[in-house]
């Protein structure tokens, strides 16, 4: 099995394929929407036209203290709170209240701790974000450019599952396995569907699969992991897909390809090519009913979360068959 850690990548590779896949102007300096311009009205309309069974399946994760975070970059599981519980109504505390009883909850999360996008204000490199905003467009107040929120009516779609341990007749692949250009290809080319313009793309690896098996979610986040290899531009960005969601903490694959660069897809197709990223998708159960029915696209509704300013979001992303 090759591993990601011997595969070379250089700086120069990663500023090639960022350089020849940058969109930065393409639809105007001040364009924050970047490959979602791809998504036309008419496509939203086809993607409608997928649902034939009136299935519908959630592919977010559980928001609970028993989540995947460790700590690891400051990130940590959600933390739900009652404002006002039965306990409350018992001891009469809400006995100022004509005939009516309430419960009230809060929560404290990190927007990214879950099933999430990443906005195009997430990631900078050599001091720029997508259509090359500076580090003053992000401040103490939230993003200026690019926040999470110009998605908020964006994405809905049609959508594509590329299974690929499925395809290799594995449960899941290995922690350090990448998933290349090649993969996705052959992928697509043996669940008969085809990947184009302004889809969103959902890749599985199987690790969330995997750490079910295990009982534990262990070093998910931020360790070893399946994941997208550099060479996955290759095959997104002359597509022109709208977006790309894996079920792994940060969609490439970990270690990454060379240690010159940490996250070098994100640099080449979320800081310059503008593509939606999502990461820590669950997908089993749809994996589980396209293998079942031979039908890997669906129309996908994943709207963020409308925090002003915010550089990710929590979604709980809806596959509609």
């Amino acid at each position: 099995m090759t591993t990601a850690e011997t595969t070379g990548l250089t700086l120069d590779i990663v500023l090639a394929k960022a350089q020849q896949y940058r969109n930065w102007g393409r639809w105007g300096a001040d364009d924050e929407l970047g490959s979602l311009n791809y998504l036309t009205p008419d496509k939203v309309i086809a993607s409608a036209g997928l649902v034939k069974k009136g299935k519908v399946f959630s592919l977010a994760l559980p928001l609970d203290d028993d989540g995947p975070m460790n700590g690891f970059l400051g990130r940590h599981n959600p933390s739900h709170h009652m404002l006002w519980d039965g306990g409350d109504i018992a001891a009469g505390a809400q006995d100022h209240l004509a005939q009516l009883r309430f419960t009230d909850d809060a929560a404290y999360m990190v927007l990214q701790s879950s099933t999430q996008w990443d906005a195009l204000a997430h990631i900078y490199h050599d001091g720029q974000m997508y259509n090359g905003h500076g580090t003053d467009m992000v401040t103490s107040r939230g993003a200026m450019k690019n926040s999470i929120t110009n998605v908020k009516d964006k994405a809905v779609g049609r959508g594509v599952l590329l299974d690929v341990p499925r395809f290799k007749n594995l449960p899941w692949l290995e922690p350090g396995e990448p998933i290349t250009d090649t993969d996705l290809l052959a992928t697509a080319q043996a669940q008969n569907v085809e990947v184009g313009e302004g889809d969103f793309v959902l890749v599985r690896t199987g690790q969330i699969a995997q750490r079910r098996h295990i009982g534990t979610w262990g070093d998910y986040a931020g360790g070893s992991a399946p994941g997208l290899a550099i060479s996955a531009s290759d095959f997104f960005c002359p597509r022109r897909v709208a977006a790309v969601a894996t079920d792994t903490w940060g969609a490439e694959v970990l270690p990454n390809e060379g240690a010159d660069v940490y996250q070098p897809l994100h640099i080449i197709m979320l800081v310059n090519a503008g593509i939606l990223l999502g990461e820590m998708w669950d997908m089993d159960d749809l994996a589980d009913d396209c293998a079942d029915d031979g039908v890997y696209e669906f129309q996908l509704v994943a709207p963020p979360l409308t925090f002003t300013g915010a550089v990710g979001s929590p979604v709980n992303p809806q596959a509609i068959k």
